[in-house]
C-alpha cells in the first residue's frame, strides 16, 4: 500500500514549482486544495459571483450572522460577528449587538460597527458590489455606538438576517483596508475569519495562513494551498498522488463512482442544488418571438440530462427557481420534452428550416459540459448553437454586457424565492443597467408580485405570490430549467471538518478553525 504521507513529502517539489511552499505539504497542520480555477479573480467579497472566488471568501471573511456550519438552513441562523439582534413589531428596523475584541487579519486592529455600516453600504452599491439589487429595501445603516448597529428598512423584506449573513453582499470587511489598499483590495483582502491570505502566485496557487487572533480560537489548520487546477484530470491526478488533502470534484456519475472506489476517501455530496437554466433574451430577435423560446423549453430533455450527470448528483429542473427554496412549485405548466411541438413551433415562427443562436459560453468544465449536451438536444430540432467560448471571468464580463442572446448559467442563492426571483427576473435586475444584477431575460413582468411579497406579512399568501411569478416566468418562457445538480468534493479520509456536512453556500468545502488534519 502506498503511504501517502510519504506521498506528501515527495509531492513538495511538485508543489513548490506550483508556488507553493513546501512547508504547506509536510506534517499535520498544513492543508493542500485544489480547484477548477486559472486564478483568482475577485476576494473582493462583494463582487465574488464565481464558485472559485466563493469558495477562498468563505474561509476569510465572516458575516454579522452565519449559517449553521454544514447546513444552508436559513431557520438555522446563528451569531457570527453579531452576537445578539432583536427587531420592532414590523420588522423594518432591526438592532445587532457586535462583538467586542473581534481582530481583522494584518494588524488592521479591531471590527467596530464602522467597519459593518462601510460593508452594508458597500455591498448596496452598484458600483462597489454585485449584489446590490438585495437592499434595494435599506433604508439607512447607522451606528448609535461602536458595538450597535441598526439596519432602518423602507418596508419588511423576506429574510433580513439572509442579507447580513456569511454570504455574497453580508460579509463584512476592514474599512481601513479597503480605503488604504482601493482597487488593490480584491488581491489584498482583510477580514475577520479563521485564515488570512498570505500570498498569491497569479495562475498558480492561492496561499493562506491561519488567523491566530481568530475570536472562536485559532484554526488547527495552520496553512492552506488553494491551488489553481482547472483541468479536472490535473486535480484528480495530484489528490491520488497526495499533493491535495481537499480536490473539488466533477459533477458526473463518473467521476462519482470511481472516487467512492479510492481508498481513504470520503466524496462530499451537499446541498444546495445548482440551478443551470437558459435564459433567453426576450427583447431580442428570434427570441422576442414567443414561439421560438417555446420550441426551446420543449426540445429540452431533462431526463437525458439527469441520465447523462447521474442520479447520485442531479435531478431534472422543473422551475425557474430550485427546489428546496421556500416559496417553489413545481405546478407551474412547465413544457415537457417534445421534439416534433418543437419543430412544428419553429415552422410556426417563420423557421422551417431551423435557425442558429450565437452563445458566449464559458470554458468552465461542469458549466461547458452540460451545455454541450444541451446543444446536442436543441440540434435535434434544429436550433443551432454557435459558440463563442471564453474563459470563465470573461464569460461573466461579457453576459453582464447582455452580448450574449442566450445565456446558460447555474446558480444556488439564499434559499428564500424572493432572492432568486428578485435577481434574475426582476426588472431593475436588467444587465447592463445601472442597478442591474443577473436578469439575462429582459423579464420585467413580475415586478409586483414580487413587491406585493416582499409586504405581505402571512407567509402562505407570500408563498402565493412567489408561486404566481413563477407560472408568469414559465408561460412566457422568460428562461428555461434544465437541472439541478448537486456539490461534490473528495478529500483524504484524515480531514476533519469539524461538523457534518449536508450543505454549503459558497458551493465548496467550508474549513474553519475545528476543521483538521488528523
Amino acid at each position: 500500500m502506498i503511504d501517502r504521507r510519504s506521498l506528501l513529502l515527495s509531492g513538495s517539489a511538485s508543489l513548490a514549482m506550483a508556488g507553493v511552499p513546501p512547508a504547506l505539504a509536510q506534517g499535520k497542520t498544513g492543508l493542500a486544495a485544489g480547484f477548477s480555477a486559472t486564478d483568482i479573480g475577485q476576494l473582493d467579497p462583494h463582487k465574488a459571483v464565481g464558485t472559485p472566488d466563493r469558495i477562498a471568501v468563505s474561509w476569510i471573511f465572516n458575516g454579522l450572522v452565519r449559517f449553521k456550519d454544514g447546513t444552508i438552513d436559513p431557520a438555522q441562523m446563528q451569531p457570527d460577528l453579531a452576537e445578539s439582534w432583536e427587531f420592532n413589531e414590523d420588522k423594518t428596523v432591526w438592532t445587532f449587538h457586535l462583538r467586542r475584541g473581534v481582530a481583522f487579519h494584518a494588524g488592521f486592529g479591531e471590527f467596530t460597527a464602522d467597519d459593518a455600516v462601510f460593508s452594508l453600504q458597500k455591498a448596496a452599491k452598484p458600483a462597489t458590489s454585485s449584489f446590490s439589487g438585495d437592499y434595494r429595501a435599506f433604508k439607512s445603516v447607522t451606528a448609535p455606538d461602536p458595538y450597535t448597529l441598526r439596519i432602518e428598512l423602507a418596508n419588511a423584506i423576506p429574510s433580513l438576517l439572509g442579507m447580513v449573513a456569511n454570504y455574497s453582499g453580508g460579509f463584512v470587511i476592514s474599512r481601513r483596508a479597503y480605503e488604504q489598499r482601493g482597487d488593490n483590495f480584491t488581491r489584498a483582502p482583510v477580514g475577520t475569519g479563521p485564515f488570512a491570505l498570505d500570498s498569491i502566485v497569479p495562475n498558480q496557487a492561492l496561499n493562506l495562513i491561519a488567523h491566530e487572533k481568530y475570536f472562536r480560537g485559532a484554526p488547527a489548520i495552520k496553512t492552506i494551498a488553494y491551488r489553481f487546477l482547472n483541468a479536472s484530470a490535473s486535480r484528480d491526478l495530484a489528490f491520488q498522488s497526495g499533493e491535495l488533502d481537499v480536490a473539488q470534484g466533477v459533477q458526473d456519475q463518473r467521476w462519482v463512482t470511481r472516487f467512492k472506489a479510492l481508498p481513504n476517501t470520503i466524496v462530499d455530496i451537499f446541498e444546495p442544488a445548482e440551478l443551470s437554466q437558459l435564459y433567453l433574451n426576450m427583447d431580442t430577435a428570434p427570441l422576442n418571438d414567443l414561439r421560438v423560446r417555446q420550441a426551446i423549453a420543449c426540445a429540452v430533455n431533462r431526463d437525458e440530462l439527469v441520465r447523462w450527470r447521474g442520479a447520485d448528483i442531479s435531478r431534472p429542473g422543473l422551475s425557474v427557481i430550485p427546489s428546496g427554496t421556500l416559496g417553489y412549485t413545481a405546478d407551474n405548466g412547465l413544457p415537457k420534452f417534445d421534439l416534433e411541438k418543437s419543430k412544428q413551433l419553429l415552422k410556426e415562427a417563420g423557421h422551417p428550416d431551423g435557425l442558429t443562436i450565437p452563445v458566449i459560453q464559458t470554458q468552465y468544465p461542469d458549466m461547458l459540459n452540460l451545455m454541450q449536451v444541451v446543444q446536442a438536444q436543441l440540434q435535434r430540432a434544429g436550433i443551432k448553437l454557435d459558440f463563442q467560448l471564453v474563459e470563465h471571468s470573461t464569460f461573466h464580463q461579457m453576459i453582464r454586457q447582455d452580448r450574449s442572446p442566450l445565456v446558460m448559467y447555474s446558480a444556488a442563492r439564499f434559499p428564500v424565492a424572493d432572492v432568486y426571483l428578485t435577481q434574475f427576473f426582476a426588472s431593475r435586475s436588467i444587465v447592463n443597467t445601472p442597478t442591474a444584477v443577473t436578469n439575462f431575460s429582459h423579464s420585467r413582468d413580475v415586478d409586483s408580485l414580487l413587491d406585493a411579497a416582499r409586504t405581505e406579512p402571512h407567509q402562505d399568501r407570500q408563498v402565493a405570490l412567489w408561486q404566481e411569478a413563477q407560472r408568469k416566468l414559465i408561460a412566457e418562457v422568460a428562461a428555461v430549467p434544465l437541472i439541478e445538480t448537486l456539490e461534490v468534493s473528495a478529500r483524504h479520509k484524515d480531514v476533519q471538518l469539524g461538523y457534518d456536512l449536508q450543505g454549503e453556500m459558497a458551493g465548496g468545502v467550508l474549513l474553519t478553525e475545528r476543521s483538521s488534519l488528523a
